[in-house]
């Protein structure tokens, strides 16, 4: 593979928001609701299907997005300062606030373990440590190469869960795969042609995720297991593991080259989805460890699933609409003027040698 041309090397990103990367985000994130309501229905040939197709390709996508807005972080002070407002307290205050609640219900984790995400949380950690090394994604002459290697490597061994940094190093390649990618290698997927095939290609995969069951497909699609925890040789693992990544390469494209470039209602939506992501998990968790909710709905069967599809999509719009935000904003995104020293925006002034 040739080596990839240097990072963007200024310290930020343009100031106004993107609206195709905010209605990327909008989608996304609707899948990503809707993937957490079926998790208790993968037992069900109706869910099953619909939970498998969403998983090979959703968080794929949501971390290549996350990847390309990431491309201008150098580690300068205001960077890390974000990373600590907007990442570190985040992850744990609701890491935290969810394995209470959790054991609130079940008496599990019996003692907390802040370093060891239970759920939502792993992709908050992942984040940190991705965004951190990204220094050494902008160094190296092959980075995507290297990040496909780690991927495949980490499955051969059995790594704790810290940070989620199996699931962390899984994914890898998704996020500097995105760290490369261009404003014009975006607008290149929107052609009539590219858009024809990707709806069809979808589609095709939608209908084969339900017509064929394919053997611990989910165990897989959660990135967190090694090849022995999954019952495959190293060779099973390294081929199945390097089929899931193309293929959720090649979903996550075809996935991109569908969503709308212009702005409209979905592109404010989308600016939000940080909160929807983060408050989710606690109604989820609420209606299902309170009420029982699906225990209850489970004898419905196929009814269940597809109305708990509807009620995730009417979640998700709640969640991102402005009195979320303008609520949790100070929360999840604190300034924290008391813990960072001033910033020095004055000139630095060369001292002659």
């Amino acid at each position: 593979m040739s080596a990839l041309a240097p990072l963007p090397v200024s310290p930020s990103g343009p100031k106004e928001r993107v609206a195709y990367l905010d209605n990327a985000r909008y989608w996304v994130m609707l899948l990503v609701v809707m993937g957490h309501c079926l998790t208790e229905f993968v037992v069900m040939d109706s869910a099953r299907g619909v939970y498998t197709w969403i998983y090979a390709f959703h968080m794929p996508f949501f971390i290549l997005i996350s990847g390309y807005t990431a491309r201008h972080y150098v580690g300068d002070v205001r960077q890390i300062r974000r990373i600590v407002s907007t990442l570190v307290v985040p992850y744990l205050l609701v890491e935290l606030s969810l394995q209470l609640i959790t054991r609130h219900y079940t008496g599990e984790p019996a003692q907390l373990m802040v370093l060891s995400p239970q759920w939502i949380g792993w992709f908050m950690a992942a984040l940190i440590l991705w965004r951190l090394t990204t220094p050494i994604w902008r160094a190296l002459r092959y980075p995507i190469t290297t990040s496909i290697v780690i991927s495949l490597g980490s499955g051969l061994i059995d790594i704790p869960n810290v940070l989620a940094i199996h699931k962390t190093l899984a994914l890898l390649p998704f996020y500097v795969i995105g760290l490369h990618m261009t404003r014009e290698g975006f607008l290149s997927l929107g052609t009539a042609r590219i858009r024809a095939a990707s709806a069809a290609l979808l589609a095709g995969l939608f209908v084969l995720s339900q017509l064929v069951s394919f053997p611990d497909a989910q165990e897989w699609l959660l990135w967190k297991h090694s090849y022995v925890d999954l019952d495959a040789t190293f060779a099973e693992g390294l081929m199945v593991r390097t089929g899931l990544i193309a293929l959720g390469l090649l979903m996550t494209f075809a996935a991109l080259s569908l969503v709308p470039r212009r702005r409209s209602w979905t592109t404010a939506f989308g600016g939000r989805t940080f909160y929807c992501y983060l408050l989710h998990g606690f109604v989820i968790i609420w209606l299902d460890r309170h009420f029982h909710l699906w225990d209850q709905l489970e004898p419905y069967g196929a009814t269940a699933v597809a109305g708990l599809m509807f009620a995730a999509i009417a979640l998700a719009n709640l969640l991102m609409t402005p009195p979320f935000a303008r609520v949790f904003r100070p929360v999840f995104e604190p300034r924290l003027t008391w813990l960072f020293r001033p910033i020095d925006d004055s000139p630095q002034v060369k001292i002659p040698v």
